[in-house]
């Protein structure tokens, strides 16, 4: 039926990547106790490698038809992403550069102002200035420049983060190396 939508290649992805996983913990277990000279454990390396070796090609053929068949709902994931209070964090790291506060108490605020937006039944950028200045009267104007995903997303500029400026960096980096 071409209304359903069947997540079977994701969970197919998920289920592969725990056992790939488990099979890295049965290696790391299997090699902490070598002594220095060669025994008969290596022998047991073997059916973890090839397992997690054949189950990671599964997955990628999976993941790449899922991706190469999929349609992005932009409205959707920002909705998503906007749900759930996922800018607290940027939100407590605000009080502590802003105004100059040990991140104990900013995480405190942050929580405070989180159980209130959820008795508002709002998320954090949906509180006035007045309703935060309740919970600490220094939080100014500035806090909703921190408050929205993009602005979150955008401000993990360290190698390998998600501003977009860092995600350009690793697909020029991966499409080198896969050409």
């Amino acid at each position: 039926m071409p209304q359903k939508r069947n997540p079977d290649a994701a969970e197919l992805v998920r289920a592969k990547i725990g056992r790939i996983f488990g099979a890295n913990v049965a290696l790391m277990i299997i090699m902490k106790g070598l002594p220095l000279a060669y025994s008969k454990d290596m022998q047991e390396d073997k059916e973890q490698v090839f397992d997690a070796s054949d189950n990671l090609m599964l997955a990628l053929a999976a993941m790449a038809g899922m991706v190469g068949d999929m349609t992005v709902n932009r409205a959707a994931l920002q909705t998503a992403a906007s749900a759930g209070f996922s800018t607290a964090t940027d939100l407590a790291d605000w009080l502590v550069r802003a105004l100059d506060l040990p991140f104990r108490e900013a995480h405190h605020i942050t929580g405070v102002l989180v159980a209130l937006a959820e008795a508002q039944g709002c998320d954090l950028p949906d509180l006035t200035l007045a309703q935060m200045q309740t919970v600490h009267g220094a939080i100014t104007a500035a806090v909703f420049e921190v408050l929205s995903v993009e602005k979150s997303v955008a401000s993990r500029v360290s190698y390998g983060g998600t501003a977009p400026t860092q995600v350009m960096v690793q697909i020029k980096r991966w499409e080198a190396l896969l050409a």
